[in-house]
């Protein structure tokens, strides 16, 4: 065997130029797939860490129905006391759950005294809110950014493009009239103690208060909420966890597994990115098959044409008893140590660009989001290009070799 891939790489480089070549166009390939995977994954963890540790938690849990209608931020369907004191239970003793936090999430009115505009308000326990979406402290620009006082009662916390078309900075009073359940409406006046990034988009108008606020705005007394914003601690295991609390959720208020009274939605779920997330991952494949393309196409025509020139070399090797299996194996063996070490060479140098990257982190903005990425080094990726390139290669050669080793001697002679 040895003897054999010393022939292969010897043979390789008789036509130099050609292998050469072919060998470019695969390094290129596989550099491609990492450095893209690189990338586009860590542009979509930036994202997804961003939205996740800034406002959605990794999971959410609410009353049946209310995501569906999400946009209106009803407030008839609600978790009462009841049942968050069970959830909270259930939470409680889950290893997999790092922390939660709860919320009322409704729509009001701010007025400076001289105009208004609607907004969206997230009433939290901000101790609890940072544990679970620790970054949100740290987007308060403007204002008090300690995690477990950013919002006190009797303040809120407003988004930044409502503190620049209503020109308010922090200290102002303001004036919050919302409507609650019933159909009451009551208004508060608050003072404004920070102002945060539009995390959402430039359209985006959610802000903050506490949640003992919240109560008496909207006149609750039954310590209600709308959702239980959950940190997990393996985001790598979501989707099991997320299955974990469906189980034991159900029963909670009485439901039956055929009438659940809670529903549990991932950030997937809540969030229009996870359709971008998808799409990177798809776009990832796409460079996948391209690299096959390439490796297949560009190998295959360098076998072939080895073996359309060496028919006469062929035929004397066969004429001395070389068995067709070693003839076989010499072929498969040129076409596997082009593509093993071309593919070696490309995951050198795609892991070389990806560790420059790293260290230089470019910077930009998607949306009114701030990222730097950072790829980290695809161990994973670089395996999985390289035992591609081995396959496909092996598969490359295999139709050029069977051709070589089932060429009658004399019939191979005649080229010579």
């Amino acid at each position: 065997m040895i003897n054999i891939l010393k022939i292969a790489w010897r043979n390789l480089f008789r036509y130099t130029r050609r292998t050469l070549l072919t060998a470019s166009l695969i390094v290129f390939g596989v550099a491609l797939v990492i450095v893209f995977g690189g990338i586009g994954n860590s542009f979509k963890d930036g994202i997804v860490g961003i939205l996740t540790n800034s406002n959605l938690g990794d999971l959410q849990i609410h009353k049946k129905g209310y995501v569906g209608s999400i946009d209106n931020l009803p407030l008839d369907l609600t978790i009462p006391e009841a049942g968050r004191i069970k959830i909270e239970s259930i939470l409680n003793k889950n290893a997999a759950i790092k922390d939660y936090s709860k919320r009322i999430r409704f729509g009001a009115v701010i007025s400076n005294f001289v105009q208004s505009t609607n907004m969206r308000l997230t009433a939290v326990y901000p101790g609890d809110e940072s544990q679970v979406c620790p970054d949100l402290p740290k987007r308060i620009k403007d204002g008090d950014s300690n995690p477990d006082t950013f919002v006190k009662p009797g303040s809120i916390v407003i988004p930044l493009n409502i503190a620049n078309g209503m020109k308010l900075k922090t200290g102002d009073e303001v004036v919050l009239v919302a409507t609650n359940k019933e159909g009451s409406v009551n208004g508060m006046t608050f003072k404004i103690s920070g102002i945060s990034e539009n995390i959402l988009g430039p359209q985006g108008k959610d802000g903050y208060m506490h949640m003992e606020d919240a109560f008496s705005l909207l006149r609750i007394e039954g310590g209600e909420i709308t959702e239980i914003a959950v940190k997990i601690n393996d985001f790598s295991r979501l989707r099991k966890t997320t299955r974990e609390l469906k189980h034991a959720l159900p029963g909670i208020a009485g439901a039956s597994p055929d009438k659940p009274f809670l529903e549990i939605h991932t950030w997937e779920d809540l969030s229009p990115f996870s359709s971008i997330a998808r799409i990177v991952t798809l776009l990832i494949m796409v460079v996948r098959v391209v690299l096959v393309s390439i490796v297949l196409i560009s190998i295959l025509n360098v076998m072939m044409m080895s073996v359309y020139e060496r028919i006469g070399e062929i035929g004397t090797i066969a004429s001395l008893g070389t068995l067709p299996g070693k003839i076989l194996m010499l072929f498969l063996a040129e076409g596997l140590s082009l593509g093993f070490f071309s593919a070696l060479a490309g995951g050198i140098l795609g892991t070389g660009i990806l560790a420059v990257l790293a260290v230089i982190k470019p910077q930009f903005t998607f949306g009114m989001m701030e990222l730097s990425l950072a790829p980290q080094i695809p161990m994973g990726e670089i395996i999985v290009s390289i035992a591609i390139v081995v396959v496909i290669s092996t598969l490359a050669s295999l139709q050029p070799a069977l051709k070589a080793a089932k060429m009658e001697p004399v019939e191979a002679l005649r080229h010579v």
